[in-house]
């Protein structure tokens, strides 16, 4: 206990800088603690607005280790936050919902509201998924995004609950298409855009994406053998001046299967395809075990291929609420400029 008293007090020390930063840009949503890179593998802390999320991966907490945490936290940021407690240490990272060791109040557990880049986001500490509505590692792609959508065409894959969408609308996109195979994510995305009604009505497409990237990129549609195809809606053929492609790790359906380590080609040639010439492609990675270096050079050498070679390729890094000691962090994100 006190080596993990001692790593959270650096973390918050090492942070300050930053939540400056965060506050003056209207965000209140980000990671205190991020265990495998700060001395606690398995562990992460992180705000969402009024609430104080607490996860443990590989072993669950002790309720007086969870109550020292967050009492912790709170004197550091000054405020008073809602806590809750998701025990991931079962099998499949699964959030162990009889609470043993904490039960969260039930305002804790109600629908709130945080922010990010001045926007308004829906936070609910518990849901019928697993993770959290708002994936805070990809913070400075949502910022980048919403600096660089003014009068541009969006579409944002594997859209989750939208918020790259909803930084393109913010930033002056004329159109915003989020495309996402659970109506559940896409739900959220309405929610999100509903807290912010002064931004443009976003688009939403609920599909598999290989039926969906396929069609938008003038390709076949192939089952596999001796399946016949479900049902999948209808679009023709465009491209979109910004394109976003931030895959799960793997995903299996009857249209084909997403697999980062062995195929990202497949993701990743039709995502091209669809977007315009003079266009932005962000593409990201979330494998950890996978290189920056092996992976920039398998996407430019697949650009190449399609005969769409890259002008120019920036890396972007998640922000300082996600360290990482050797420069090589899980999520991995590339600015590829057409």
């Amino acid at each position: 206990m006190p080596a993990l008293d001692q790593a959270l007090r650096a973390a918050l020390a090492h942070r300050q800088p930053l939540l400056n930063e965060l506050y003056a840009q209207g965000t209140d949503c980000y990671r205190l603690f991020h265990g495998s890179q700060e001395g606690a593998g398995g562990l992460t802390i992180d705000r969402y607005g009024p609430q104080l999320l607490v996860q443990s991966f590989h072993q669950s907490l002790e309720r007086d280790q969870l109550l020292q945490l967050a009492e912790q936290c709170q004197a550091s940021l000054g405020d008073e936050l809602l806590l809750v407690y998701n025990d991931r240490s079962r099998g499949n990272s699964r959030v162990d919902r009889s609470d043993p060791v904490y039960q969260a109040a039930p305002e804790a557990l109600e629908d709130l509201i945080g922010h990010e880049w001045g926007l308004n986001y829906r936070v609910r500490g518990r849901h019928a998924g697993q993770d959290p509505l708002l994936f805070l590692d990809l913070r400075n792609a949502r910022g980048w995004v919403k600096a660089h959508s003014t009068d541009k065409s969006v579409l944002n894959l594997f859209a989750y609950t939208c918020g790259v969408g909803l930084s393109a609308a913010a930033g002056g996109a004329r159109e915003v298409v989020n495309l996402d195979f659970a109506e559940g994510n896409l739900a959220v995305g309405r929610e999100n855009g509903a807290l912010n009604p002064e931004l443009p009505a976003m688009q939403f497409v609920q599909s598999d994406y290989f039926p969906a990237i396929r069609q938008l990129a003038g390709l076949p549609i192939n089952a596999r053998r001796g399946q016949k195809l479900p049902h999948y809606p209808r679009l023709a053929q465009r491209q979109f001046d910004l394109v976003l492609l931030d895959p799960p790790a793997w995903a299996k359906s009857a249209f084909g299967t997403v697999d980062l380590l062995r195929d990202y080609q497949s993701l990743l040639k039709p995502a091209i395809l669809a977007t315009a010439d003079d266009g932005v492609l962000i593409c990201c990675n979330n494998l950890a075990k996978v290189a920056l270096s092996d992976w920039r050079e398998q996407v430019l050498r697949c650009a190449e291929k399609l005969g769409r070679p890259v002008r120019d390729c920036q890396v972007l890094a998640p922000a300082a609420d996600f360290p990482s000691l050797d420069g090589q962090p899980p999520l991995k994100t590339l600015i590829l400029q057409f």
